[in-house]
């Protein structure tokens, strides 16, 4: 018996496959192409579907006995779909700049406050409704067409059993969904105009949808008593995967962007996160939450200094058999040992995200020389990103945050020196997991538990999640990145008038 695990990403989806014990043994990954003009921002659904057989096919072939396989999907973008299934527009992804005049409209309706308390989003036209507004505004006859409109995780469930439901964590994303009770918002519907009836059923976090339909078998090759799994939004299946269970943990998502996800015993203070932008999502244990923090650049700033400035770098890299980012530490290891670059790196190279939410902030590097290295500036953005997260955890203080160490996924987490810069600046042990891919991870947790595999959370974390090493804050180390800190706290404000 196999599991599988299908995340469903803005550029790309893959499928893993692990066996009954929770080993990792597989995957497959495709990628689909992503539009954006001047006017809008889109993703071809068809292309998405596409990727998704043709992944889960390559397994099906190598692993013929997967007994189910979960969904998880990133968030905001949604497609109207006809009586069908078949979408009636492109998917508008959630950068996409339209939406903001609708937005504004519904929160002359019923007010910022309002909003954040039913839906735990402070409002912003990133968020699904905005945009399904402006589609009934701008296009109403792909609105007065549609029989169900979906986000991805629904999308790609609907496709593969015929059943509309999406999962808790998915549904917030929409700023339409109500997280006390945990239902669709009537209040917020009827101020948007919009029809809630094609919408989705909310089910909780990890719900089979049932099996595999016919039609699906014949595209993906997987048999025909496969269970399909409503997992989650992939921030909260990461969280899973890394097995953060209480407010005792809290994860450190490492990849294009960095997130700092923490868990929350009860509904955190709403007021805290409204002035931080920070969204509360109800978790996968009933009566939790979790928030995300997050900067927009954390590995993508790290590949912008690696691509633009160390080409030399690079081809040095090659011929020691080693990554550029390993010889970039190195490097700086070796001239400056275990101290701070002193540089000053806004990482606002795509905006700012939380606490901010400003899109049309810029990135800076300041304090440079003529003495300066691409070491030292690549040691900076590192810096960087991890003071903008030390930025975000003072000010989620207040919000009910307890956490006493942080477990770290992502790519970011095979970086030691960046662990342990983690560790001494954030002032928390970090702890690095042998499978740093935690949201596939808890994708395939979630469905051995929804088709009787592991009893439960910590029996599937037992098979499943293994820390491997625990980097412990240094406070001498702290002290000395705390005095750049308190520069770097005020680097927003300077730079935001100028540019």
């Amino acid at each position: 018996m196999k599991i599988a695990g299908l995340d469903i990403g803005t550029t790309g989806c893959k499928c893993t496959v692990f066996d009954e014990d929770g080993k990792y043994l597989d995957k497959a990954y495709r990628d689909y192409p992503v539009k954006r003009t001047v006017g809008g921002h889109e993703i071809d659904i068809s292309a998405v579907m596409d990727g998704v057989y043709a992944s889960i096919r390559e397994m099906a072939e190598k692993y013929p006995d997967i007994a189910g396989i979960g969904v998880t999907s990133f968030g905001e973008t949604f497609v109207c779909v006809d009586e069908t299934g078949e979408p009636l527009h492109p998917a508008m992804l959630y950068t996409d700049p339209r939406g903001k005049e609708e937005c504004r409209d519904l929160v002359e309706k019923l007010g910022e406050r309002e909003i954040a308390n039913i839906t735990g989003l402070r409002p912003h036209e990133m968020y699904s409704i905005s945009k399904i507004m402006w589609i009934k505004k701008n296009q109403p006859e792909v609105y007065s067409s549609a029989r169900k409109i979906f986000l991805m995780e629904d999308y790609v469930v609907y496709h593969l059993t015929g059943n509309a439901q999406i999962d808790y964590s998915l549904a917030t994303r929409t700023m339409a969904f109500d997280i006390r009770n945990l239902c669709w918002s009537r209040e917020i519907f009827e101020a948007a105009g919009i029809d809630m009836g094609l919408m989705a059923k909310p089910v909780s976090t990890g719900t089979v949808a049932g099996t595999i339909s016919l039609a699906a078998v014949q595209k993906t090759g997987l048999c025909g008593d496969t269970k399909v799994v409503s997992v989650s939004h992939d921030q909260v299946s990461a969280a899973v995967g890394a097995g953060a269970f209480d407010g005792s943990v809290a994860v450190d998502g490492a990849g294009t962007v960095e997130c700092l996800t923490p868990v929350y015993d009860q509904i955190p203070d709403i007021d805290v996160m409204y002035q931080g932008y920070f969204s509360v999502v109800p978790y996968v244990i009933p009566g939790k939450y979790v928030a995300y923090a997050f900067s927009y650049t954390g590995g993508a700033l790290m590949q912008w200094c690696t691509e633009t400035l160390a080409k030399k770098e690079m081809q040095l890299a090659k011929e020691q058999g080693i990554s550029v980012n390993e010889y970039l530490e190195q490097a700086y290891a070796s001239q400056k040992e275990e101290i701070p670059s002193g540089l000053l790196v806004l990482p606002h190279f795509a905006g700012a995200a939380t606490p901010y939410m400003d899109t049309g902030s810029k990135g800076a590097v300041l304090g440079l020389t003529t003495a300066t290295t691409t070491a030292d500036i690549y040691r900076g953005c590192m810096e960087g990103v991890v003071y903008e997260m030390y930025l975000n955890m003072q000010a989620l203080q207040g919000s009910g945050i307890r956490f006493e160490k942080i477990h770290a996924t992502g790519g970011g987490a095979h970086s030691e020196e960046w662990m342990q810069m983690k560790a001494d600046m954030l002032n928390v042990p970090m702890v690095a997991l042998k499978t740093v891919d935690a949201g596939t991870v808890g994708s395939a947790m979630l469905t051995g538990i929804a088709i009787g595999l592991f009893h439960d959370l910590q029996d599937a974390a037992f098979h499943m999640v293994e820390e491997i090493k625990t980097y412990e804050p240094r406070p001498a180390m702290h002290e000395k990145y705390m005095r750049i800190y308190e520069k770097y706290q005020n680097v927003y404000q300077a730079v935001r008038p100028l540019m």
